[in-house]
């Protein structure tokens, strides 16, 4: 089957790979010429494991390809994808929806032969009844159906989730429609991926909702960590203790400093923006976008906290080393990243930041001015009045502490992800101070 997919981000990059190397004929479109030159050369515009070697291998075996033409490119697809950015729009928090529109509006003055046009950016609902009504309203004449099919991949894990997926979602209203999309997807029904069909906006509403209870997981277990400090509790005991609990479960029940990335926090915002816009109120939600992103700069002042704790005086003029910077391990992302708001309340303090982070200080330092860039771990560290672990990076996870004690100016770490046994830290002489555990 023959496969176009616009947008070659995130998304339909990895998307457009995956599905290249099922077996379809897969082209990659953008209009950033300078992108494509740079796929061509093998060069991706993100990081994200495996994904340079998928790319490399199926634009060998000839079924993978980019391309800025889109109307060469959508010829004789019979199923067009949508995976262009949906960012944040200033002002109200909704989704920025000019460019799938652009791309329906391109993609209805170019189509010439039967296809489904796929929704997979992640969009609020009814924008595919907005799509199908500018394809039909360009007066085509070419047979057409519009889906959604909404993405849940994870940042660092994306290859493995597309692969080996939890579910796959389509949105369709037409017979035939399903049964293209059954052909897409049939390549991983020998992986029984259990295949759900809704309607379209159902199929829209699915992805905001499963970002929104993910993100509400993540920030009461937040909340639960401030608590087990003040009582004297231990956040990961209860974690545990509420995780094994069926209808609870262990996942995003990990306490630190906050959800950023590309998804939770902008799909926070366009859920409650169509709430509102429906007078449907999601209170739960509200609280949830409004604890996180105080609890960023909270963190901050943990770190400052700690300096006055272990009598080292107020945070002006100290050193401070974070190690890590993206939102998460195994990415280059940093939209939204909890060191941005940590970062700035430190200096907003008057403290001196070094960092370093394994793939993501490129993108951060735009983001930071003022911050020194080591070249790596133990270079941050050095001189450093405190330490502080601020994304779990495999590296970060078994540190030489011995040497750690003898870099530093002074034996702070503050592990704002929980990857250390308090006991063997402070027994290392480290004042270690941690999320929801005392």
């Amino acid at each position: 089957m023959k496969i176009a997919m616009v947008g070659s981000g995130y998304v339909g990059l990895v998307s457009g790979a995956c599905f290249a190397d099922f077996g379809h004929d897969v082209v990659c479109i953008d209009k950033d010429q300078g992108k494509i030159d740079s796929l061509r050369a093998g060069v991706m515009p993100i990081y994200e494991p495996g994904l340079a070697e998928l790319v490399a291998g199926n634009v060998k075996a000839g079924r993978l390809s980019f391309s800025t033409d889109l109307a060469a490119s959508i010829e004789g697809a019979q199923a067009i994808f949508i995976a262009v950015g949906t960012p944040s729009r200033r002002g109200d928090g909704h989704a920025d929806l000019s460019y799938v529109y652009a791309v329906a509006q391109e993609v209805a003055a170019e189509l010439k032969t039967p296809a489904v046009v796929v929704t997979k950016s992640t969009v609020p609902v009814g924008t595919g009844d907005e799509v199908e009504r500018i394809i039909r309203e360009s007066g085509t004449g070419v047979k057409f159906a519009v889906v959604s099919n909404p993405e849940f991949l994870r940042e660092g894990a994306a290859i493995s989730d597309f692969k080996r997926p939890d579910r796959i979602v389509i949105g369709a209203e037409e017979d035939w429609a399903r049964a293209v999309m059954n052909e897409v997807y049939r390549p991983l029904f020998l992986n029984k991926a259990p295949i759900l069909f809704t309607s379209r906006r159902s199929s829209e509403l699915i992805k905001y909702a499963a970002n929104a209870f993910l993100a509400t997981k993540i920030t009461f277990i937040n909340e639960m960590a401030d608590l087990c400090e003040k009582v004297g509790g231990d956040v990961q005991d209860v974690a545990r203790g509420i995780g094994l609990d069926g209808r609870i479960g262990s996942k995003f029940l990990h306490a630190g400093p906050g959800y950023g990335g590309s998804c939770f926090p902008k799909d926070t915002l366009a859920l409650l923006k169509t709430a509102e816009d429906y007078n449907s109120p999601l209170r739960i939600v509200e609280a949830v976008a409004k604890v996180n992103d105080s609890r960023k700069r909270a963190m901050g002042r943990k770190v400052i906290e700690a300096l006055a704790e272990a009598g080292a005086g107020e945070a002006r003029g100290r050193r401070i080393a974070l190690l890590g910077l993206t939102f998460k391990p195994n990415t280059d992302d940093m939209r939204d990243a909890p060191s941005i708001a940590i970062v700035q309340t430190l200096m907003d303090a008057g403290a001196e930041v070094v960092a370093y982070d394994p793939e993501g200080m490129e993108l951060a330092a735009p983001l930071m001015p003022g911050v020194t860039m080591a070249t790596n771990t133990y270079e941050a560290v050095k001189g450093a009045d405190a330490v502080v672990l601020v994304t779990e990076w495999d590296a970060f996870r078994a540190l030489d502490l011995d040497r750690v004690k003898q870099l530093a100016a002074q034996p702070i770490l503050v592990d704002l992800r929980n990857i250390y046994d308090p006991v063997e830290v402070r027994e290392k002489g480290f004042h270690y101070s941690s999320v929801g555990r005392i």
